[in-house]
């Protein structure tokens, strides 16, 4: 006997055939706010075609087939390899397709930095694993410009805007992946403990060629076509250029162990090699590695907080749009008055991130300007610390609201949440983040003085953001051997205040008022949804999620 028909109601749709740029209303201002403008036209286009359920969906099969080590082929010769599903590098395409590797090096001028945030943010609501090599690639080319031999050879393959997985000697490529290897087993973070070693094949030095022996616990992604490497030279830690092919044209002797089997970003490929005398080339000074990577780490942790802003702009959309089509107890979610207060509460915490995370951008396009430098060495770190902090609890959130439809690998929330903690991890975590901000305002106490005189006069005819500011100027008055125990109090504080300032300058009235409100409430803790009543107000929900 044939089952009954099953009929299907109160089942939310999914989210897709939407525009990303238009529906977010933040992001759109902010790029206008922030000298992209000029973009904007590009950026209306790439969202509407981020949002067709056809892009929407190649980050589902990304993840789900995971990336493939092969380390010989069938007649048993070592090729070191690594196999992806088609739409890893459908993404990976489309990521360099619209210069997302390279836009302000290739476009240099104001607003250049915001526009690819503006993209690079986009991007990331819909799959994260493929901003890896994205970022690593345009982290690393300011550090190749300083070895104008070398980038004069790598520049035209840097800049181009095709995507070429095949693995072939960097003078067969249309284009190249630059990735990093950095940590070993011993050290992790600590850099100073690293082992591995490098011999000069003659004189030595800077621009040199070296053989390195060694190896690198986490080597992401293996697949690229040359990576940063970190290695005993001399007397200290130096940076190398090593390519996955030796310029006679012989495969480079860096040998894959094993892929590492991650919980979340799971498209993406990390991996664990060993050096035997593997061909490289020293960029920067002797001696000076650390100093040499730490340019391309300030990209590569505002990389970490726009991929964060992303993951929580994305989750928010999921939750605003399914408390909208979503009904119980004979009203829609999105009616209920509990839930409106935690949708407006994510919906201030995604957009406070969003203003955060172009404005740091905009630093970027003044590199020489004191006060965006302070930006960029203070708060790139402490915003790193907070804002990938909260994305893990803003999808966490996301997901109850979707309740069990959320917590099943089918449906989109899972896979968010699985990637929201990798960058409280990847390039520093939430301690070595505190530490460094709290050594950037040390080595640079005019631009700390910068940062808090901006913030002082923002909120200087607003009681409650003066309080916060106020207590600020306190912890930060603490001695150095007082500070480093209160490190991420001073984060936490530092951000808030630099958010509440954002939206007070740049956001609605309502906006600034219940973020500044209801984060400075002590009775409201950390938990969504805790605002005072007062600051419970459709509009948030009405500019947050327009769809």
């Amino acid at each position: 006997m044939r089952p009954p028909a099953q009929t299907v109601s109160n089942q939310v749709p999914d989210l897709a055939d939407y525009n990303l740029f238009t529906a977010d209303t933040a992001l759109a201002e902010g790029v206008r706010c922030f000298h992209a403008g000029w973009h904007s036209r590009h950026l209306v286009q790439l969202g509407e075609r981020l949002g067709q359920s056809e892009v929407m969906r190649l980050g589902e099969p990304a993840n789900r087939h995971p990336p493939e080590l092969l380390t010989h082929d069938r007649l048993g010769n070592r090729i070191d390899q690594v196999e992806f599903h088609p739409s890893w590098h459908e993404l990976l395409g489309m990521l360099r397709q619209e210069n997302l590797h390279a836009l302000p090096w290739m476009q240099p001028g104001q607003g250049a930095h915001v526009a690819r945030a503006a993209g690079y943010f986009m991007h990331g609501q819909i799959e994260a694993g493929s901003l890896c090599p994205t970022t690593m690639t345009f982290a690393s080319i300011p550090v190749l410009r300083e070895e104008p031999a070398l980038y004069a050879a790598l520049q035209p393959k840097l800049f181009s805007c095709t995507h070429d997985p095949r693995d072939l000697p960097i003078r067969q490529k249309e284009s190249i992946l630059i990735g990093m290897g950095m940590t070993e087993k011993q050290g992790g973070s600590d850099l100073r403990t690293n082992t591995a070693l490098a011999r000069p094949i003659g004189a030595g030095g800077r621009g040199m060629e070296y053989r390195l022996s060694g190896h690198k616990w986490f080597f992401s992604a293996p697949m690229c076509d040359a990576h940063l490497v970190l290695a005993q030279s001399g007397g200290g830690l130096s940076c190398f250029f090593v390519p996955r092919w030796r310029p006679d044209g012989s495969k480079n002797a860096i040998f894959i162990q094993r892929l590492k089997d991650k919980l979340g970003n799971r498209s993406n490929s990390s991996s664990e090699v060993e050096f035997q005398d593997a061909y490289g080339v020293m960029v920067g000074e002797e001696n000076r590695g650390i100093a040499t990577i730490i340019e391309m780490a300030n990209y590569t942790r505002l990389d970490c907080v726009i991929g964060s802003a992303a993951l929580m702009r994305q989750a928010f959309s999921q939750a605003a749009h399914h408390a909208q089509h979503r009904m119980a107890f004979g009203r829609y979610l999105s009616e209920q008055p509990l839930m409106l207060n935690v949708l407006c509460d994510l919906a201030l915490e995604s957009e406070a991130a969003t203003w955060l995370m172009l404005r740091l951008a905009r630093a970027c396009d003044s590199p020489d300007d004191p006060l965006q430098h302070a930006w960029r060495r203070i708060v790139t770190p402490a915003a790193k610390f907070w804002i990938c902090k909260r994305a893990i609890e803003v999808t966490g959130e996301c997901m109850e609201i979707w309740g069990g439809n959320g917590y099943v690998e089918n449906a989109p929330m899972a896979r968010l949440y699985r990637e929201a903690p990798v960058n409280s991890i990847w390039e520093g975590s939430g301690n070595v983040m505190c530490l460094d901000m709290l050594r950037a305002m040390e080595r640079n106490p005019q631009g700390l003085e910068n940062l808090l005189g901006e913030l002082d006069e923002t909120s200087s005819e607003h009681p409650t953001l003066h309080s916060t500011v106020s207590s600020l100027h306190s912890a930060l008055s603490l001695s150095g051997a007082e500070r480093k125990p209160q490190a991420r109090r001073i984060a936490q504080a530092l951000i808030i205040a630099i958010q509440g300032s954002l939206l007070l300058r740049h956001a609605p009235n309502f906006m600034a008022e219940a973020f500044i409100k209801s984060r400075s409430d002590p009775a409201a803790g950390r938990v969504f949804g805790s605002m005072p009543s007062a600051t419970v107000q459709q509009a948030i929900l009405d500019r947050a999620w327009p769809a």
